[in-house]
């Protein structure tokens, strides 16, 4: 080395080449966190889910990110009553079974969604062999039934349960929404449903999982519920915030007394259905009007990703009582909100773009 260096120059040459080899070090161990994902930024916090079909696994590059990022997943629709349960005497495994396997094999959490819901569920459920509808006794027994079959089938897999799903009503003057299982059997489904999911499996935690929980006065309606229901000492341990919301609600105020309202009750809390959509909440389906264009403007994107920052922020100051957050779908390259509730326009409500790549979002949920 001694002789190599014959001239000023060398040296100088040489100091400059030891100098970019301290620099790149520092880079060289800083490689490993581009591998880093949501969950292990939010490891001391709470798991990151994320909302799948069999087909996403199946799929390398979105495989490959949801192992990265992710340590929970939730069957989009393979395990609701009318996809697993289509007929009185068949079910349909298949899908859910390769959910619950790639979850076991890479040592994912997995939450089971949903036990009972108003949507989604076979008309077979509510008729007899006449067509006529059955009564409270022969419901509630299927009810039972299959409730054990599905919880008993992953007892040990599935962690969590959502059981009932989006019983309250849309109108604020009315309190249950008056489903056929609440025309049928009251009150009484829910209590069921509840104590049907411990018996199979009483170690899994139990949740109650809705929407527009931070509008005040859906959030009043559904503390009613949850409070009836702690009080009558029925087997729940939660509360679902589905959460999905848009860059212009929930408040930061409605969300925090939504979360401090629900875990007075002794629940904690799951977030369990999380998308930012960059459009206002709407009901009913239409088509795009004159002058909308759909796109995704930079003036959109600063407003998701404030958002996104505002939402986790208060994530974190109750990490003590919220138990998950799970995003409903993997990427803006297919959400449930594509077409919904406005034919021929895309949403982009995820923290991953078309090509799978992080958002400015991303970085505002974990730059913290």
């Amino acid at each position: 080395m001694k002789n190599a260096i014959r001239h000023p120059k060398d040296f100088i040459i040489f100091i400059l080449c030891l100098m970019l080899i301290g620099y790149s070090l520092p880079l060289a161990a800083q490689s490993p966190d581009t591998q880093k994902g949501l969950r292990d930024y939010y490891k001391s916090y709470f798991p990151i889910g994320v909302a799948v079909s069999p087909q996403a696994l199946k799929n390398k590059e979105e495989a490959t990110l949801i192992l990265t990022q992710f340590n929970s997943l939730t069957p989009e629709n393979a395990m609701k009553m009318g996809p697993i349960h289509p007929e009185e005497n068949r079910y349909n495994w298949k899908d859910a079974d390769s959910i619950v396997n790639f979850g076991q094999a890479h040592h994912l959490k997995v939450r089971g969604h949903n036990l009972c819901w108003h949507e989604q569920t076979p008309r077979w459920l509510f008729k007899d062999d006449l067509g006529n509808e059955v009564t409270k006794d022969v419901l509630l027994k299927r009810l039972k039934d299959h409730i054990t079959a599905v919880v008993t089938r992953y007892k040990g897999k599935i962690y969590a349960w959502d059981v009932v799903n989006e019983a309250i009503d849309d109108d604020s003057t009315k309190f249950l929404r008056n489903s056929l299982w609440c025309k049928i059997c009251g009150e009484d489904f829910i209590t069921k449903a509840f104590e049907y999911a411990h018996a199979a499996d009483p170690d899994a935690i139990l949740i109650y999982n809705d929407y527009n929980t931070e509008r005040p006065e859906k959030r009043e309606r559904v503390y009613k519920l949850l409070k009836k229901l702690v009080e009558a000492k029925v087997p729940i341990n939660g509360v679902g915030i589905q959460a999905h919301w848009s860059i212009y609600e929930p408040s930061q105020k409605e969300l925090v007394a939504s979360i401090k309202e629900f875990s007075s009750l002794g629940l904690k809390v799951q977030i369990t259905e999380l998308d930012v959509s960059v459009y206002p909440w709407e009901k009913n389906h239409r088509a795009l009007r004159e002058g909308e264009t759909g796109a995704y403007t930079v003036d959109l994107e600063q407003k998701q990703s404030d958002k996104y920052a505002e939402v986790f922020k208060v994530f974190r100051e109750y990490r003590n009582v919220i138990t998950g957050v799970t995003f409903w779908n993997i990427s803006d390259k297919h959400t449930w909100l594509d077409e919904y509730p406005v034919r021929g326009r895309k949403n982009y409500p995820l923290l991953f773009d078309q090509n799978l790549q992080p958002k400015k979002a991303y970085w505002k949920v974990v730059n913290f």
